[in-house]
């Protein structure tokens, strides 16, 4: 259990992951948005580039991992804090394992490609060797409705 001020924190941060999935949204990509924390401080953004790099690899959970390992000098993000405004997929689950990230926060489930438990439970599986700490539902429904706006407009 969170005491009320980690709470508020993740709040906070979460909705700097928001305006990262707003800045997605205007440039056309799925409005996902991370940023990666270290003791408090956000060290790295990310936000969802598939189609404007033309990589399907460039999700927004991806983009701020690989950022924040650079910020820290080290592809083990043992220290760092995730926030997400969706629930991973397995790839980005994946990345997450492999960084060893300190902890995920994020939003919205994903009932069509979460990893997290949604649709598939790759994170803290018994049998990884790496379990982190895992927060959801921080302005779940302010993210959710992004993403359904996002998805009315394009039908």
């Amino acid at each position: 259990m969170h005491s009320t001020e980690s709470t508020q924190s993740d709040e906070i941060l979460m909705r700097e992951a928001l305006d990262e999935a707003r800045d997605a949204a205007e440039a056309g990509e799925v409005p996902i948005g991370a940023v990666a924390v270290v003791a408090g401080e956000i060290v790295a953004r990310g936000q969802n580039r598939v189609l404007r790099d033309c990589d399907p690899t460039a999700h927004a959970e991806l983009i701020a991992l690989r950022a924040a390992a650079q910020a820290v000098g080290n592809y083990r993000l043992t220290e760092c804090e995730l926030y997400v405004t969706l629930e991973p997929c397995a790839m980005c689950a994946g990345a997450m394992i492999h960084a060893r990230l300190g902890r995920l926060i994020y939003a919205a489930a994903d009932p069509r490609a979460g990893a997290a438990g949604s649709v598939l439970e790759v994170l803290n599986h018994p049998r990884l060797n790496h379990q982190m700490a895992v927060t959801t539902g921080v302005l779940a429904e302010e993210c959710g409705e992004l993403l359904r706006g996002f998805f009315r407009e394009r039908r």
